[in-house]
């Protein structure tokens, strides 16, 4: 496991760039998360799917699939594809600061 700076704070992160460490991530990093995948601006929508990423995490010991993410957390597939574009389940988790979840190639 290796470190990188966001937003000049270290953070632990496995060698696809995800965060390793749960409570290293902050809301004031996804805004830099995202800027690195293409997302310009996270707008509440944005926000309903991070925080729905973050507290399933909590629970499930894992992260949300995208089909998780549909029927559980009630955003529909469409949406979380136009928020974050061509392969949201990965970007969902990367700007949440969470592992890829799994079955994400």
């Amino acid at each position: 496991m290796s470190t990188t700076t966001i937003a000049n704070r270290d953070v632990h992160v496995n060698d696809e760039g995800f965060m390793t460490e749960y409570d290293e991530w902050s809301e004031d990093l996804a805004p830099h998360l995202a800027a690195a995948i293409g997302i310009d601006e996270l707008t509440d929508d944005h926000w309903k799917a991070i925080r729905f990423l973050r507290d399933d995490f909590v629970d499930q010991q894992e992260t949300a699939t995208l089909r998780r993410v549909t029927k559980v957390g009630g955003i529909p597939t469409k949406q979380l594809f136009v928020l974050f574009p061509k392969k949201p389940a990965k970007k969902m988790a990367y700007v949440a600061g969470l592992p890829k979840p799994r079955g994400c190639v």
